[in-house]
């Protein structure tokens, strides 16, 4: 069963390149308990800070909070691209990652080998890698483009591909950061309703957001993150308060 839990989670990046005395003096003159030294006079940020929760089947979690509340470093956290430094950090289930869609794509080699690429990391046959290429290229709509080199594709071109590749699979565990959005009006209205399949089909929705409208319409909990720390977790409406 999908399912995912922390137990005083905490992620520190270390700043190598502030290890002059001068530049220590001017971090911690202004520091916020987010910056602190370690016992090898290394500096580091706490991105995140003894975390506890638990996120099982069902749930649709909105993670909100300012810019640098420590929402994308959690998604990145859960998609295993982190290591905690403390704690421990659970999960049980399939993920899919629309954090960046693009990433792990060689520019070198062209849009269906990068699809039978990414099927074969994702457990597929070569089999089943090229029949997800055939399925990929026919929604990305990118036509003989697939089979070129994807480092002369427009920016359109490789949004429709990498959204295209990212939901071709419904993950159990799903992860995105910020809703999709594209530029692309005819693309645009395909890929909202394989989203809202994407989304409902999936155990668990784990999402980053500003946009509140996007909170109170997909999600049924919010977890609000602050200086990496959480300051509320429970529904939508206990945390955000009732819609307008």
């Amino acid at each position: 069963m999908a399912g995912i839990e922390a137990h005083a989670l905490t992620i520190e990046f270390p700043l190598y390149h502030h290890n002059a005395r001068s530049l220590k003096r001017r971090i911690f003159d202004g520091a916020t308990r987010r910056v602190k030294q370690h016992a090898e006079s290394r500096v580091v940020v706490a991105a995140l800070a003894d975390l506890n929760f638990l996120i099982g089947k069902g749930d649709r979690v909105a993670l909100i909070g300012s810019n640098g509340a420590g929402k994308t470093t959690l998604l990145r956290t859960i998609a295993g691209i982190y290591e905690p430094v403390a704690g421990q950090l659970m999960v049980e289930g399939t993920i899919g990652s629309l954090i960046d869609p693009g990433a792990g794509m060689n520019p070198l080699l062209t849009g269906r080998e990068n699809i039978v690429l990414r099927g074969l990391y994702r457990g597929l046959t070569e089999r089943e890698g090229r029949s997800l290429a055939d399925e990929v290229a026919e929604f990305s709509g990118l036509g003989e483009f697939i089979d070129l080199p994807i480092r002369g594709y427009s920016a359109g071109m490789n949004v429709r591909l990498s959204f295209a590749m990212a939901t071709a699979m419904t993950p159990e565990i799903l992860l995105m950061d910020e809703w999709f959005l594209a530029s692309d009006a005819d693309f645009m209205a395909k890929a909202e309703a394989r989203l809202t399949r994407l989304v409902t089909g999936a155990d668990i929705l784990v999402i980053a957001t500003h946009d509140m409208a996007i909170v109170r319409k997909w999600c049924t909990r919010a977890i609000k993150l602050d200086a990496g720390r959480i300051i509320a977790d429970g529904s939508v409406a206990e945390v955000l308060g009732p819609a307008d």
